[in-house]
């Protein structure tokens, strides 16, 4: 009778569907991360997991063909989002294994690479333009786009940041926060989150140069510590979508092509690299988790930085 009440167990623990086990891991997860990586998570099991899986039981999970999914999503998404789906997914299954004593090889689930494309950086004439316009103009919302080309700021980071946040004498700007929007499962509904960044090592402290010292002095005195920046207002900010919008307006007025946001973040860092700054500078600067990244993404200098150093030879 054992045998068979353990058999009855076993049979009805397979047929649980991956629905209730996401629901399950999600709410398990909860307590231990961040409102917005919880959100993060929440739309990628409801976006792209619960549409492919929800009426598969775990016996029909162990028999699935993971790698062949993957490769067929190559052909809509970007490697990075399938990478997020990936170690989602795997996360999920490895809650499963263990809490359902599943039989799931994951192993045999290859995460897809995400590919180190060649990145578009701001030539130095288009840099140029951009700056001047910006400066011309000389609003906080157009400063913005100049602080981002002067640190290396990401979008999210800049509409959080606050004058309480800029030490002038210290000459050091502080990252503590970042904002986003995130997707709260039901549909159409969402909210903005104003949290600390997605990393231990993105909360960082960024040394303000002569030219920006320049420019933040003289506003530092104009508004309170808990203004936000781009609005000198504390109780109103931007959202980096807004924010987006103004920054492509910049770059046509400035003449320059349209760019994503991101592009000021890589033209810093690889203006950095140009003139000699280490990579393990860089990279603590820029908040990356380790050193390789910034390695990988950011020291594959162009031909020109090669030749120059060649010469030294």
């Amino acid at each position: 009778m054992k045998l068979v009440g353990e058999l009855e167990e076993v049979k009805t623990r397979l047929t649980i569907k991956f629905e209730e086990i996401a629901k399950e891991w999600l709410q398990y997860k909860r307590a231990m991360i961040k409102e917005s990586t919880y959100y993060n998570y929440l739309f990628i099991i409801n976006k792209y997991l619960i549409p492919k899986f929800q009426k598969k039981t775990l016996r029909k999970l162990a028999k699935f063909n993971y790698n062949e999914m993957f490769q067929e999503m190559t052909k809509t998404l970007a490697s990075k989002t399938i990478k997020d789906i990936s170690n989602v997914l795997k996360a999920i299954l490895k809650y499963a294994n263990q809490n359902y004593k599943c039989d799931i090889d994951l192993e045999r689930i290859t995460s897809p690479k995400v590919e180190n494309k060649n990145l578009k950086i701001l030539n130095k004439k288009e840099k140029k333009r951009l700056e001047k316009r910006c400066l011309k103009e000389n609003s906080l919302k157009s400063l913005g786009v100049v602080i981002c080309l002067n640190t290396g700021m990401r979008i999210g980071e800049l509409c959080a940041l606050k004058w309480e946040n800029i030490d002038i004498e210290g000459r050091m700007i502080y990252i503590k926060k970042t904002l986003q929007r995130v997707y709260l499962g039901e549909k159409g509904l969402s909210k903005v989150i104003i949290d600390k960044p997605k990393t231990r090592s993105s909360i960082r402290s960024i040394p303000i140069s002569n030219k920006l010292y320049e420019i933040l002095a003289p506003l530092k005195k104009v508004y309170n510590n808990e203004d936000f920046f781009l609005t000198g207002s504390s109780d109103r900010y931007l959202e980096p979508r807004n924010y987006q919008y103004i920054y492509k307006m910049q770059l046509k007025k400035s003449r320059v092509k349209e760019y994503n946001f991101h592009i000021l973040r890589h033209t810093f860092a690889s203006d950095c690299i140009e003139v000699g700054m280490d990579p393990k500078s860089l990279s603590e600067i820029l908040g990356h988790a380790n050193v390789n990244i910034t390695l990988n993404r950011y020291v594959h200098s162009s031909i020109r930085i090669k030749k120059k150093f060649l010469e030294k030879l």
